[in-house]
């Protein structure tokens, strides 16, 4: 069992930023495949960003170039820095962790363990 806890969110105008945190309690933290997804009012599930367990990095095309997924295996903290926010955004977000098998990071939504979430709110 992996306990994960989100934290972060909050409101911010377009354009802003914010940085997300995800708590995780597990020694076998820095192997996990760990990433983000969200899921936004009226939406389905996305997978934002997952750090594969080799340490490479995938993201949705959506957030390309504005979201940055990192971790810090000692502390056992996921990341997820948000520029260039946009109205599009708002959601909750959920970090999440699985051992599996993956490819895409449209699965992280898939993954095994999950936390409650955070939400985040962009205003235009």
């Amino acid at each position: 069992q992996v306990q994960l806890a989100e934290s972060g969110g909050g409101s911010v105008q377009s354009g802003g930023s914010l940085k997300l945190s995800c708590q995780g309690d597990t020694d076998t933290y820095s192997w996990y495949h760990m990433g983000w997804f969200r899921q936004g009012p009226g939406k389905e599930r996305e997978g934002v960003a997952v750090i594969w367990g080799e340490g490479n990095t995938d993201y949705a095309d959506s957030v390309k170039g504005r979201f940055t997924i990192s971790k810090d295996n000692a502390k056992k903290i996921l990341y997820l820095q948000m520029n260039s926010l946009q109205p599009e955004d708002t959601g909750m977000y959920y970090c999440a962790a699985d051992s599996g098998v993956f490819r895409f990071v449209d699965r992280v939504p898939d993954f095994r363990w999950r936390g409650q979430g955070t939400q985040v709110t962009v205003s235009a």
